[in-house]
């Protein structure tokens, strides 16, 4: 059954964390998948995700899009996973006339990066529900790419789960792999900083996020794991509620907080 008021479908950013969560069965992976029962089947999937970061915004076109494996040193099974969701090049054609004036680029070779399979294997593992991935254009401010995702809300009401993937924390060179369950003092106060913002519904303050100084340069080194919270952000309705799923610190730097909208 669909979540949310009327049929509307929930908008959900995604810790992903590391692609090795795709071969376990843990706290987030857990969450994933309940979020995915919970849920139950939508028409489609509109992903954002940190792993496709263009000039230029695209979206994805393939009928049958492959599982790109863009990843290294991890088990040879995971480079032999395959997550066969069929495409929608009807759904990507909506989405470039929806987010017009936007010049807007149908990509018919573009497959599903891991940061929107390996949190789908866990959510949708029967593979049966059409995903299309948009990209973020990195020559966008951060206010622009909240404004798509005001475009793209639009589509919960036709039946489209509006999915980001990314970490609200995300410094790989800071991690401390002593630090399992720890979190930096710095990391701790961005990922409070950021919540508290979700839950005042002050979107600026999330769009502003670097006027947080030496937190914000520490949390977010570069921009593509941060963005998709202001895709998911960006299509929130007037007084919804969010709510925090796995808000989780690992090894210091990797903010693990699911976002939840309508559901």
């Amino acid at each position: 059954m669909q979540s949310g008021k009327s049929g509307t479908m929930p908008a959900i950013f995604f810790g992903h964390g590391s692609p090795g969560n795709v071969i376990e069965d843990n706290f987030f992976t857990q969450c994933w998948e309940r979020l995915g029962c919970e849920i139950g089947k939508p028409k489609g999937i509109i992903c954002v995700s940190a792993h496709w970061f263009t000039r230029g915004v695209r979206v994805s076109a393939a009928t049958r899009p492959s599982t790109i494996h863009d990843f290294g040193g991890f088990t040879k099974e995971m480079h032999e996973m395959i997550y066969p969701a069929p495409g929608s090049p009807e759904l990507a054609a909506a989405i470039a006339e929806r987010l017009a004036p936007i010049d807007v680029e149908l990509d018919p070779a573009r497959g599903l990066d891991h940061g929107s399979w390996c949190v789908l294997w866990k959510a949708y593992p029967e593979a049966d529900v059409p995903v299309v991935q948009i990209s973020m254009d990195m020559q966008m401010l951060p206010s622009q790419h909240y404004e798509i995702g005001k475009l793209l809300g639009s589509f919960r009401d036709e039946g489209y789960l509006l999915m980001g993937s990314g970490n609200i924390v995300h410094n790989l060179p800071e991690m401390d792999w002593r630090m399992r369950d720890g979190s930096f003092d710095w990391a701790s106060r961005f990922g409070n900083y950021i919540r508290e913002s979700i839950v005042s519904d002050t979107p600026q303050n999330l769009v502003d996020f670097s006027s947080q100084g030496r937190d914000a340069t520490l949390s977010v080194p570069s921009l593509d794991h941060y963005l998709p919270l202001l895709y998911v952000m960006g299509a929130r309705r007037d007084g919804e509620t969010a709510r925090f799923e796995t808000p989780i610190v690992e090894y210091g730097s990797l903010d693990m907080t699911t976002v939840v909208l309508g559901a």
